[in-house]
């Protein structure tokens, strides 16, 4: 016979206390016959932990539950350092939050892959999955077995893209619309929907003609930090926030060709610690005219490559630049990577890092670049704009509007609505308004007619899943849910999609 006894070692002595274990009869096949725990222990096994997890996955869904749709409400983020955001963006949210469970770490890895891939319905994904939970959870509490639920769920997977196979359609002009308006609605942007929507559209069209690929980070963001959202408009170029050099620089210079240079503008400095000594008046003259000469050089050598703007990330010699202000080329130095890559890429140039070795073939063109001077709080701020580039390849929207953290939410909105419509634009499109759900609901439950099996009341609980999307709707306007998906049911075999409208109520998508 064996004894088994546990021991506590005090923290301030060397003494040993018994601690009283706790001893627990293990049941059914596969378990221990007997587990030693201490009295503050609780086990949980079987069905129960199945449970636990999928209470912590409702959670969240039930979190961004009352955010989903147009008529979604905003949640306020009281962050650990003090500060607040207000949104009711799904990645966002989740972006934001502190998680402990192993559960809710699956729903946040989960929401993370679908902004990654998508940009956009991270919402949506986080219903459909607790809702899928939830259907599991009802089964198990009565005997089911998940692998005959796993089972009856692919078979339902297989249906509904089956489904979706069938009702997708071309995308034109007008559906494009309708994919940016749709990612606008229920954020802050919504408030300047017919200025937003035809923008993005427009955005990613130049980018697609000019690209082959329209990707959202090919629009760039710029907050002008004045006026309101409705002031905001597409720029087919870039603008840079960065100090301009001289005040007597040109300004307002019309097709203007340009050059983008990654390095200095400035006479190479020596590598190693080198001493020069100069004996004579003479020697320290002809030293100086040497080191003017150099300087020269480089100007010419951008004055004759027919360049009237210079954007460089490195810095630009004093007397370099004054010999380019008094030739009328605008200079702008210390751009970042990705700013330089982005005029590259907007007025059709190549990044070389010599001026010297500038050719015709490395020039880019742009209609119209000015900059703007206007008072800040502690610091000069300038404005440079590069715009009317015929063939961007990458184009800018300003966004318009005063305060921060609107402006912010608005750039938030807008780059959602740019990964969705770039996903759509040259790719079949969904009707949605909670259609597309309520048809896959409805195909499913036709293929569960041909299971014999328990398969078929999985099926059935995940046709039920798929119409939590429509329930939603309808419940964030305020609408009753049951009586819509209800309708909703009726309407399945229409030829022409049905969905919920902004308020509530069933109409023609």
């Amino acid at each position: 016979m064996v004894c088994y006894r546990t021991f506590r070692i005090a923290p301030s002595k060397h003494s040993c206390q018994p601690l009283t274990p706790k001893v627990m009869m293990g049941e059914g096949p596969g378990k221990p016959k007997v587990e030693i725990t201490s009295q503050n222990t609780k086990v949980t096994s079987g069905t129960d932990v199945q449970e636990k997890l999928i209470v912590a996955a409702r959670v969240f869904s039930d979190l961004l539950k009352p955010t989903y749709g147009p008529r979604g409400l905003d949640k306020m983020l009281y962050k650990t350092d003090g500060t607040t955001a207000v949104t009711n963006d799904g990645a966002k949210i989740v972006a934001e939050l502190l998680v402990k469970h192993p559960a809710a770490k699956m729903m946040v890895s989960m929401a993370e892959s679908q902004e990654e891939d998508c940009g956009d319905g991270v919402t949506t994904t986080m219903l459909l999955c607790g809702s899928l939970l939830i259907e599991a959870n009802n089964l198990f509490r009565k005997g089911f077995h998940p692998l005959t639920l796993v089972e009856g769920y692919e078979i339902s997977l297989q249906a509904a893209i089956s489904q979706i196979d069938s009702d997708v359609s071309v995308t034109d002009d007008a559906k494009l619309l309708a994919v940016a308006e749709t990612s606008l609605r229920g954020k802050v942007a919504e408030s300047a929907l017919d200025v937003f929507s035809p923008l993005i559209v427009e955005a990613l069209s130049t980018v697609f003609e000019n690209r082959g690929e329209a990707l959202a980070q090919h629009v760039s963001m710029f907050k002008t930090g004045t006026g309101g959202v409705r002031d905001s408009r597409l720029v087919k170029g870039i603008l840079i926030r960065r100090r301009v050099l001289m005040n007597d620089l040109p300004n307002d210079i019309r097709d203007a060709k340009v050059v983008c240079l990654d390095g200095d503008i400035k006479i190479r400095e020596m590598v190693r610690d080198t001493e020069l000594k100069i004996t004579s008046a003479d020697a320290l003259d002809s030293f100086i005219g040497a080191e003017r000469d150099r300087k020269e050089e480089i100007f010419r050598g951008i004055l004759e490559s027919g360049a009237k703007v210079v954007l460089c990330s490195g810095e630009i010699d004093k007397d370099i630049l004054h010999l380019l202000c008094d030739s009328g080329i605008l200079a702008v130095e210390k751009l970042d990577s990705t700013e330089l890559r982005n005029a590259s890429d907007a007025t059709s140039s190549r990044i070389i890092e010599n001026p010297l070795d500038i050719e015709e073939s490395d020039l880019g063109f742009c209609g119209h670049a000015s900059w703007m001077r206007k008072p800040s709080t502690d610091e000069v701020e300038d404005v440079i704009r590069i715009e009317d580039c015929p063939n961007p390849s990458i184009v800018t929207i300003e966004v318009g509007g005063a305060g921060e953290t609107g402006t912010e939410e608005v750039i938030r909105g807008l780059h959602d609505s740019l990964r969705a419509t770039s996903l759509a634009l040259g790719e079949d499109v969904l009707p949605g308004a909670g259609s597309t759900h309520s048809r896959i609901a409805h195909a499913v439950r036709a293929a569960s007619e041909n299971q014999g099996g328990r398969e078929r009341l999985a099926m059935e609980a995940f046709a039920r899943a798929m119409e939590t999307i429509p329930a939603t709707l309808v419940e964030n306007a305020g609408g009753e849910a049951l009586d819509r998906v209800l309708e909703l049911r009726a309407t399945s075999l229409s030829e022409s999609p049905v969905g919920i409208s902004q308020d509530g109520k069933i109409w023609d998508v």
